[in-house]
C-alpha cells in the first residue's frame, strides 16, 4: 500500500510540474508575437543577423529537406496575394505547414544545426506574429521581414 501511495505522489507531483511547464509555454508563446520593431527604420528587427555565424568563413551545409522548405516558403510568400487580414492569416498557416516540414524532417547536427537554431527562432516568432495580426498595414511589414528572413538562410546556408 505505502508504494500505491508513494507512486500517486510521485505521478501527482509530475502532472502538477507538466502543467506549470505548459503554463510557462503558453506564456512565452504569446509574447513571442511581439517582435521587436526598429522606432527608428519602422521595420522588425532581424537581431539574429548579429548572432548567427559562418563555418570558417564558409556556408554551412544544410540537409535537402531544409533548403527545399526554406525554396518553398520562399515561392509562397512573393506568390501569395496578401490584401486582407485574413490572407496574412492564411500565408501564416501555409508558412507554418512548410516550417513544421523542415523542422521534422531536420537531420542536421552540431554547429550546423546550432546555427539552422539562429536563424529558425526569429522565422518561426514572424509566422506566428503574422497569424495575430488584425491590421493589413502590420501584416505587411511581418511578411516583409519573414521575406528578408527566407532570402537571408542562402547567406550562411548552401
Amino acid at each position: 500500500m505505502k508504494k500505491v501511495s508513494l507512486i500517486l505522489a510521485f505521478l501527482s507531483l509530475a502532472v502538477i510540474g507538466c502543467n506549470n511547464k505548459n503554463e510557462a509555454e503558453t506564456a512565452n508563446k504569446n509574447t513571442e508575437v511581439e517582435l521587436e520593431v526598429d522606432k527608428k527604420n519602422n521595420q522588425i528587427n532581424n537581431n539574429w543577423l548579429s548572432e548567427i555565424q559562418l563555418n570558417n568563413g564558409s556556408k554551412w551545409i544544410a540537409n535537402a529537406e531544409t533548403t527545399d522548405g526554406v525554396v518553398q516558403m520562399l515561392s509562397i510568400v512573393k506568390s501569395t496575394k496578401t490584401t486582407t487580414v485574413a490572407d496574412f492569416h492564411d500565408l501564416a498557416a501555409q508558412l507554418n505547414d512548410v516550417k513544421n516540414y523542415i523542422v521534422k524532417e531536420c537531420t542536421m547536427e552540431g554547429s550546423s544545426h546550432d546555427n539552422l537554431h539562429i536563424f529558425l527562432h526569429p522565422l518561426i516568432e514572424k509566422i506566428n506574429a503574422l497569424g495575430a495580426i488584425s491590421a493589413v498595414d502590420e501584416g505587411t511589414k511581418i511578411k516583409r521581414a519573414i521575406q528578408e528572413n527566407l532570402t537571408a538562410y542562402y547567406n550562411y546556408f548552401e
